[in-house]
């Protein structure tokens, strides 16, 4: 199985600008990309990054691994609220580099104690295929109940 994203870039990296144009799902498209949006704006308004997209991809196969894993095990949740925050920093000698990945979920889960869901959180965070493809950089995991 594969999965493909398209984007456009004109220009040099800190005056150019790019555009993602399309996923193939479609659920992504037409989003703006740009060094500011990237670099310089804390509001995330200015369009989308690389880091956002990996945050998404990683808050979405966690959320899935450890529905997955719950349901298994007979106590399905009823909710999993999912974060994933990407650390990007400059790096020693120029440019940046992530440096990790910080997942939280906040879970109801109906005839599971708190302990056993931070363990089946673990398992999650250790096995979905999106960490695994992370391997090179730090995840922490914050996994409790509302």
């Amino acid at each position: 199985m594969k999965r493909h994203a398209n984007v456009t870039w004109k220009g040099s990296l800190t005056s150019g600008s790019g555009r993602l144009t399309g996923t193939q799902s479609g659920a992504l498209g037409d989003l703006p990309l740009s060094f500011k949006a990237r670099f310089e704006d804390e509001t995330g308004r200015a369009g989308t990054n690389p880091e956002e997209l990996i945050a998404a991809a990683h808050a979405s196969c966690f959320s899935m691994a450890l529905a997955h894993a719950l349901a298994e095990s007979g106590t399905p949740a009823e909710s999993l609220d999912v974060k994933a925050e990407i650390d990007l920093q400059p790096k020693q000698g120029g440019g940046f580099e992530i440096r990790g990945s910080a997942l939280s979920v906040v879970g109801k889960v109906p005839g599971l104690d708190e302990e056993k869901f931070r363990e089946f959180a673990n398992k999650a965070k250790e096995n979905c295929p999106v960490s695994r493809a992370l391997s090179a950089i730090a995840i922490t995991l914050d996994a409790r109940f509302a």
